[in-house]
């Protein structure tokens, strides 16, 4: 399995993974979220696409990725059963921090309407298991069997686009921050530019 994104949040520390989370979700303004049994920290780009991140105390996480114009929103296509088995393969403690919880802006639910559960829709589902991260193994079947084979499993599932904003294999910076920023057009003028990276300096002095 080839992927620069994948290789890179491979080789970056759980701890700092989880600093970037905590970075991202503020600079992004999402709204805070409980979670028994684990800490959630969450990005959306306020279009659609998102990404979860939910770490445990023991040093395991769940991170669930979503693209809602790709081949992988199982949301629109409200199938139940296809979206419980992107989780196959991924511990049941794991899965309990999204079955059968409330919704919330980046997380909806999908009801199986036999049972009445539910389980937060995800069109990547990825989780680190105390020493390295996995994809999950429903997801990998999906995408290769029949009815994935037109589906890239990096790139549907909303992997690479919704971690760019996190620099793996990059330094996370509050410059780097801005020259993201910038290099998406973002910027109408340097002291507008100027601004933000006052601003983006006390969001990572907060977060040491």
């Amino acid at each position: 399995m080839s992927n620069a994104m994948w290789d890179a949040l491979a080789a970056t520390p759980l701890p700092e993974v989880r600093r970037r989370a905590a970075i991202i979700e503020e600079i992004a303004e999402v709204a805070p979220v409980s979670v028994p049994g684990a800490h959630r920290l969450a990005w959306n780009d306020r279009g659609g696409q998102s990404a979860v991140w939910y770490f445990t105390e023991d040093g395991r996480a769940l991170l669930l990725t979503f693209d809602h114009e790709s081949d992988l929103n199982l949301y629109a296509e409200d199938d139940y059963e296809l979206q419980e088995s992107f989780y196959k393969g991924v511990p049941e403690s794991l899965v309990a921090l999204v079955r059968d919880r409330p919704e919330n802006y980046e997380s909806l639910n999908l009801t199986d309407s036999a049972t009445g559960r539910t389980i937060h829709y995800a069109g990547g589902v990825f989780w680190y298991d105390g020493i390295r991260w996995h994809v999950s193994e429903g997801l990998t079947e999906y995408c290769g069997s029949e009815d994935g084979e037109d589906v890239d499993l990096f790139t549907d599932s909303g992997f690479d686009y919704c971690l760019s904003s996190y620099l793996f294999g990059q330094d996370l910076t509050p410059e780097a921050v801005v020259t993201f920023r910038d290099e998406d057009g973002r910027y109408e003028d340097g002291e507008r530019k100027e601004a933000d990276l006052l601003a983006l300096r006390e969001v990572f002095a907060r977060h040491g």
